[in-house]
């Protein structure tokens, strides 16, 4: 059976997409923080569809932890075919007050952990000549625009983009695909500008799933290093 790992999952979009993979038949890794109980919830639900299940806590900001999480997601289920780096803190404030700390939190939360997962889950990958990545953007970070309420974030981000698409062309050869998702307002946003969105509604977390599956389905072998923008034109 397929293993998948997805950080950040006890909740919101890492949630959703758990379940949709448990769903799919694979064997999931449900990555958590510090939200236990969430995350034993979601090992539960997960498990009804038959797979097997587990909550594994590590803090992806330190590569030593993060590193340790994919090896023991591979070690548990035998194999690891799916990483989705949903982990991905937020701050919005006036760009003066921005702080060091909150500055190096953003690129830590963001583009750091993300670094630090595919390159041990690439390794696994690579020796089985077959995975599946995708790591989640943010709508927008393709537009090379001031963003000064969110400078750190948008440019972490960014990264994610940037570094998607490197490990994309360095591992099309081994079975291997890397893709990016980035999502706009969605459903289960703090805040829904439903007067820049030219759809004016918020997405569901039921459209990013669907593209994922599509991401990760056998006709999407020959796709990598692209990113998808679940956004309903946010930011065109």
């Amino acid at each position: 059976m397929p293993a998948a790992l997805v950080t950040g999952s006890a909740k919101g979009i890492g949630k959703a997409l758990i379940l949709a993979l448990a769903e799919d038949g694979y064997d999931v890794a449900v990555h958590y923080r510090s939200s236990r109980d969430a995350a034993d919830s979601v090992v539960r639900e997960a498990s009804k569809a038959g797979v097997r299940a587990i909550a594994l806590q590590a803090d992806v900001t330190r590569r030593d932890q993060a590193e340790q999480l994919v090896a023991s997601a591979h070690q548990v289920f035998g194999s690891l075919d799916v990483l989705i780096n949903n982990v991905g803190d937020y701050y919005r404030g006036p760009l003066a007050d921005l702080s060091p700390n909150t500055w190096h939190a953003m690129f830590d939360s963001n583009l750091h952990a993300t670094f630090y997962t595919c390159q041990k889950a690439t390794g696994i990958m690579r020796n089985q000549r077959r995975g599946r990545i995708i790591n989640i953007g943010y709508a927008g970070a393709e537009n090379l625009v001031a963003r000064p309420a969110i400078a750190a974030y948008a440019i972490a981000k960014t990264g994610v983009i940037l570094y998607s698409k490197a490990l994309a062309k360095n591992e099309a050869a081994n079975g291997i695909t890397v893709n990016v998702i980035n999502p706009g307002v969605m459903e289960n946003s703090d805040s829904k500008p439903f007067r820049e969105i030219p759809m004016g509604r918020s997405g569901h977390l039921a459209e990013l799933v669907a593209t994922a599956r599509f991401l990760l389905a056998p006709e999407a072998a020959y796709v990598t290093g692209v990113t998808i923008e679940v956004a309903g034109g946010w930011n065109l």
